[in-house]
């Protein structure tokens, strides 16, 4: 078909578009993704669309198609389930049962008072131990937490931040107690630190002192645990917060824009740290937005490392990222519908090219997952991998004109975004400024809005109420736990040696007000079996700790 025929059969639709739309209007005045962007009623191919810039081929730049060239044929994802409550023996138990049920890597959920440095027995933590998430105080705890598990053999990932260096060298004074090589560990630390102070909260040193421990672990793990990802950069909490998918792009990248200047001021070379730098996204219910949201992430991250640091490497050009389906999505009102939700956020991730994922419970908006609902939120990824045939060919919607198309504009729209940001000063000024905080508040508030005038529809909570809902099983985590914590705690501090734990305590006081890495003083510390809090205290009267004006 030649042009002019082209444009006539387009006139003639259009035509018959408008003559359709006058009988029966449609359902909205106006179609929108999440993040705003218009959506027309059809797509054709588009005249500023290049195959070899702008898509290429998969596992080669910029990665559009994802970053293996065969993707899925080859192996899946990594399946994780998320997951952490109660003492160590009981989260212990969890993580065998999920192995036994063909989980391919683990991933830790700590405490509220772990999160932000405080003991099980310490006055701050009453309520709260062990409630979403283990408490892990001290090196024992880990150990028990990891009992049976062959960490050699196993990915882990540790969601934790503000303590990430302790958590990070409790993990590995476990490997060292069992005689397993540093260099063999493979897993994650979350240690994304400056994204807590964006849109979630667990700090507890000011920004620079934070950044620091940040550098510390990456610098540490560059040379000892080559295999490690040393950060996972993370989108997901900044988009729970109510941020839009192009401003969960571009506020994570204006992050690891900071780390990496951070870690380039160290001394270390682009090519040597950034290839284990990963990133964490959200995956929510706009399916194609987010297929779209994954491809350009891959494609802007690999023009900031080329073009902006001057990587020389592929593999420091590779955006590897793990997705959690939207826990900001489920609804504790006919909680049953959440696993069609969850299924779709995870065939989203799926075909935006994931290599590593997390399926929600459907009763995670009511509770910690039971047994049932965890073996369920895994049987979708495995059923998507095995059954539903999008694993077999690589970047199967490639070529979607729609789909593209809602690539190509997802990434100008971060490129202007991150303008913003770098005439701002940089990520820290710009959380500093408040103006990562005020835009995601506007956008939430812009969301609940659009919830309560039915703009938005969310099935079973604004439309479609159900008469009588069925009472789903909740689960609950037993007070005595904190006890049985507090108990133990007790026993460790008369068991050790305080004299040890002084002078290990005083090592780190005197090099955290050096330049010196931070990680060998901490490893030395929790295999004297000084604890979580002792440490964070110790770091937090050296440094002090912050609060948001």
């Amino acid at each position: 078909m030649n042009n002019d025929d082209q444009t006539s059969r387009r006139s003639e639709w259009h035509a018959a578009l408008q003559k359709l739309i006058t009988k029966s209007p449609e359902r909205r005045s106006e179609f929108l993704t999440e993040s705003g962007l218009a959506v027309d009623a059809l797509y054709e191919p588009g005249s500023d669309f290049c195959h070899e810039r702008d898509l290429g081929f998969p596992g080669f730049f910029p990665f559009t198609r994802g970053v293996q060239p065969n993707m899925y044929r080859g192996r899946f994802w990594t399946m994780r389930q998320y997951a952490g409550f109660g003492t160590a023996e009981e989260s212990n138990a969890r993580y065998k049962y999920l192995l036994s049920q063909g989980t391919t890597g683990l991933s830790v959920a700590f405490d509220l008072p772990t999160q932000i440095g405080f003991d099980s027995d310490s006055a701050e933590a009453v309520g709260e131990v062990g409630r979403v998430g283990v408490a892990v105080c001290s090196l024992d705890d880990m150990q028990v937490l990891f009992d049976g598990v062959p960490l050699e053999k196993i990915s882990t990932s540790m969601t934790i931040n503000a303590t990430a260096s302790t958590l990070m060298a409790m993990y590995i004074a476990v490997a060292r107690s069992r005689g397993i090589p540093e260099s063999s560990l493979e897993g994650t630390v979350q240690n994304d630190i400056l994204k807590e102070f964006i849109a979630r909260g667990t700090y507890i040193y000011p920004p620079g002192h934070s950044l620091r421990l940040v550098t510390d672990v990456i610098e540490y793990c560059r040379v000892n645990l080559p295999k490690w990802n040393t950060i996972s950069i993370s989108g997901y909490h900044i988009r729970e917060a109510g941020s839009t998918a192009i401003q969960e792009l571009a506020f994570t990248f204006a992050d690891a824009i900071a780390y990496v200047e951070a870690a380039l001021a160290r001394g270390m070379d682009i090519d040597e740290f950034a290839p284990r730098l990963a990133f964490f996204w959200g995956c929510h219910n706009n399916f194609f937005e987010e297929i779209a949201k994954f491809r350009a992430s891959r494609r802007v991250w690999s023009r900031i490392v080329r073009d902006r640091f001057g990587a020389k490497s592929a593999r420091s050009m590779m955006l590897r990222f793990h997705t959690q389906t939207a826990g900001c999505t489920l609804t504790a009102q006919q909680p049953d519908n959440n696993a069609v939700r969850v299924t779709l956020q995870a065939l989203a991730a799926v075909l935006g090219g994931t290599q590593s994922l997390h399926t929600n419970a459907l009763d995670e908006a009511l509770g910690l997952p039971t047994e049932r609902t965890a073996q369920l939120a895994l049987r979708t990824q495995q059923i998507i991998a095995n059954e539903s045939g999008v694993t077999d060919t690589v970047d199967p919607v490639g070529g979607s004109y729609y789909i593209e198309s809602l690539t190509n504009r997802i990434e100008k729209a971060v490129w202007e975004e991150l303008e913003r940001i770098d005439q701002l000063g940089g990520s820290v000024k710009a959380i500093e400024a408040h103006y990562f905080q005020e835009a995601i508040a506007r956008e939430a508030y812009r969301y609940q809005k659009d919830v309560e005038s039915q703009d938005r529809i969310i099935v079973g909570v604004n439309r479609y109420h159900a008469e009588r809902e069925a009472e789903a099983p909740v689960m609950k985590v037993d007070p005595s736990l904190e006890v049985k914590q507090r108990v133990r705690l007790g026993e460790l501090r008369k068991s050790r040696s305080s004299v040890h734990v002084t002078n290990v305590l005083n090592r780190l006081r005197t090099t955290a007000l050096s330049n010196e890495n931070l990680m060998p003083v901490l490893i030395d510390a929790v295999e004297l079996k000084t604890t979580l809090g002792e440490i964070s205290n110790c770091l937090r009267e050296t440094w002090g700790t912050y609060r948001d004006a």
